[in-house]
């Protein structure tokens, strides 16, 4: 008879500190695994605490309340006769650890400590806790009363160690430790693990979705095993969305992949794996064989318990195809979930949007109409009290059911067109077709007056000299910006008022609008309607974003798309007939903007090496003397702005050039003139004519 072990991974959308959701999540997913007849439940990294709680790891709280909790899942009657592996903080001699615990029917049966820390990117984990050094090496831990009462136990193993079960052995990992150059998982499977469960907080990107599955079935090929992988899901309280995508591998061929952006807090993914294929497999590759023969023991924890079931089950069988989705609905639903949970979680009753009828604001709107769409869509096929419960939570009304996305948008999207003088008809037509579409609850107004009245109040402070377009160039920036400014006033008095003009009760989140590139080169005003409490496309090319826009506008059947798109970005900040337009104010393209953002930072060119790179990127396209002046300007710009980036509003992460600096990109507040960076690049250039 086949040894068929039946295990589940799982996919939570938790939250930081909020110990009684995330609770009622971890025991919701147990529960759907023993359904599922699964013998043992893999949960994704800190789910008891939340990943994101940050400085809050510091406090004693977060850690005593995370044994709390783990108290309330050993005594839970849901959590018997399941093995059960959960995530959470532990301090073990003053040094706090990121630890998986794995339990038994009342019994804890191993404390296993991350080994390697994330800590570039999006993570600091190190900020917080300590790796594990001490390698196939446990001790004693002795438990906090809260759980001793519980399992009458005082000392479990804590460490690096094995499970050996009646019939297999299982390894552990924690995310990191798959992306690591020496990965546990080796050394784990060259001492007989035949499993490899792995709990991790794994953020999305554009377009790297297959990133992590790619070094999975890697793992799972080279060294023959069945890879568990457990994800996070969600916007909990941070810049990034995790993008779930749990995983069951078994020698390189996927058994079960999650969705990628999904509204279900909680997702079980369970497979039927055939041990037996997993020894053959083995045995198969001889070079492996050689290697495991020689190798070190490991040191493992037994385990009285069998997770194979002499009950007739039929192996899962591999995916025929494994295919993520493109770029432009990435766009369409991480941002939008992004957006969801932060609404949902915030007590807020709505957005709202200053809607200019350009590209970036119009994919804003577009992207929380795709919001109520996934969410009515959901609705149809999913009997998820939930979500039925939050969307009535923001609404303000319990008897409400969203029965399409145009009806649901008008409740929870109002846009307002901030004109003025400099305002043309066509922007202001385009915003309301737009929200015409989409059914947003849409204002018009004038800022003229108002920046008028400004102006009118600091000339006579300045004994009657008033500024002009037509002056210096102060003057003109000066006018432009306390236009800019006044609609990021005129947004929050909204954000305020529109709930109490309804009648209802609630506030709204006011949204942001600028793009990667323009925050990378300072282009936008400081403090202007820029100035929000959430901007779903701050980590959004330009290019991606007209890319996107066009793939909505045939998606939703939006008519008023292709126009937005055509009209070349401008601000409207100046007279009409200036003809102002974004990529001439600015000295460069989008399409450069995006190429000096990737060389900036994900290959960590500073102006020399950037400069050399385009030499031979652009060759043929730019002379050399252009490209030199081009790199200078880049770099020029990027120093003159870089106070504005150490304010950018929270956006979402969605690409790996964002110059965000709240972790993602540490960089000075001020910069040199760069006199030395700029006189090699002359001599570059010099060599090149030559």
């Amino acid at each position: 008879m086949a040894s068929l072990a039946t295990v589940s991974a799982t996919c939570l959308n938790q939250f930081p500190l909020d110990f009684h959701g995330n609770l009622q999540r971890i025991l919701r997913s147990i529960e759907i695994s023993k359904q599922q007849g699964s013998r043992f439940r893999c949960g994704p990294e800190l789910e008891i605490s939340g990943y994101n709680c940050e400085d809050h790891f510091y406090e004693q709280d977060t850690i005593n309340h995370s044994w709390e909790i783990l108290a309330e899942l050993l005594k839970d009657d849901r959590c018997q006769d399941i093995l059960v592996d959960v995530g959470l903080p532990v301090m073990f001699k003053g040094v706090t650890y990121n630890c998986r615990v794995i339990f038994l029917n009342k019994k804890i049966l191993l404390i296993r400590p991350k080994q390697i820390l994330c800590d570039d990117g999006n993570y600091r984990e190190s900020r917080w806790f300590t790796g594990w050094t001490k390698v196939r090496h446990i001790e004693d831990f002795r438990l906090p009363p809260v759980v001793q009462g519980v399992t009458n136990q005082v000392f479990v193993p804590f460490g690096d160690a094995l499970l050996d079960l009646h019939d297999t052995c299982i390894g552990i990992e924690i995310c990191e430790e798959l992306w690591a150059p020496v990965s546990s998982h080796i050394d784990q499977s060259l001492a007989g693990a035949e499993i490899i469960i792995n709990g991790s907080g794994s953020h999305t990107e554009i377009r790297k979705a297959s990133y992590a599955l790619e070094l999975i079935k890697s793992a799972s090929a080279k060294c023959g095993l069945a890879y568990v992988f457990s994800n996070l899901r969600g916007c909990d309280g941070e810049r990034v969305y995790l993008n779930g995508c749990s995983t069951i591998v078994l020698n390189g061929d996927v058994l079960k992949l999650g969705e990628q952006y999904s509204l279900m807090d909680v997702e079980v993914l369970t497979a039927v794996i055939n041990l037996d294929a997993i020894r053959t497999y083995k045995n198969r590759i001889r070079s492996r064989s050689l290697i495991a023969a020689s190798a070190p023991s490991y040191p493992s924890v037994r385990v009285e318990w069998s997770i194979c079931e002499h009950v007739s089950r039929i192996p899962t069988s591999p995916l025929d195809t494994v295919s993520f989705i493109p770029p432009e609905e990435e766009i369409a639903r991480g941002p939008a979930l992004w957006m969801w949970d932060y609404l949902r979680r915030s007590g807020a009753s709505g957005f709202f949007l200053p809607l200019s009828g350009g590209v970036d604001s119009s994919s804003v709107a577009i992207i929380a109409y795709s919001m109520c769409t996934l969410i009515t869509e959901y609705l149809k096929d999913h009997q998820d009290e939930q979500v039925l419960r939050d969307v009535r939570k923001v609404v303000r009304d319990q008897e409400y059911y969203p029965q399409d996305a145009t009806s649901l948008c008008g409740k929870i999207l109002t846009t307002c067109y901030m004109g003025s003088e400099n305002s043309s008809q066509e922007t202001k037509s385009r915003a309301e077709n737009l929200a015409n579409a989409i059914g947003s609850n849409h204002f018009v107004i004038n800022i003229s007056s108002a920046t008028k009245a400004f102006v009118e109040e600091l000339s006579k402070s300045f004994d009657g000299k008033t500024p002009t377009f037509q002056g210096e160039k102060v003057e003109n920036l000066a006018l432009q910006n306390v236009q800019a400014r006044s609609r990021m006033v005129y947004a929050y008095l909204f954000a305020q008022l529109v709930p109490w003009k309804q009648q209802r009760n609630g506030f709204l989140l006011v949204v942001g609008t600028a793009n990667v590139d323009e925050a990378i080169r300072g282009y936008f005003t400081k403090y202007d309607c820029s100035a929000a409490d959430l901007n779903p496309i701050g980590g959004i090319s330009k290019i991606d974003l007209k890319n996107f826009i066009l793939y909505a506008g045939r998606k939703f059947k939006l008519e008023a798309v292709r126009e937005i798109v055509e009209a070349p970005p401008t601000a409207e900040l100046q007279p009409l007939e200036s003809n102002q337009t974004d990529e001439q104010d600015m000295g460069m393209t989008y399409d450069e903007l995006s190429c000096f953002g990737k060389l900036r930072k994900p290959q960590a060119c500073g102006p020399f090496s950037m400069a050399a790179i385009l030499l031979q990127m652009w060759k043929g396209k730019h002379s050399p003397e252009e490209i030199a002046r081009k790199v200078k300007h880049f770099y020029t710009s990027y120093a003159m702005n870089r106070h504005k980036m150490s304010i950018l509003t929270p956006a979402c992460h969605m690409e790996n050039y964002s110059p965000e600096d709240h972790r993602y990109d540490l960089r000075p507040l001020f910069y040199p003139d760069f006199a030395w960076q700029f006189k090699k690049i002359d001599d570059l250039v010099q060599s090149e004519v030559d």
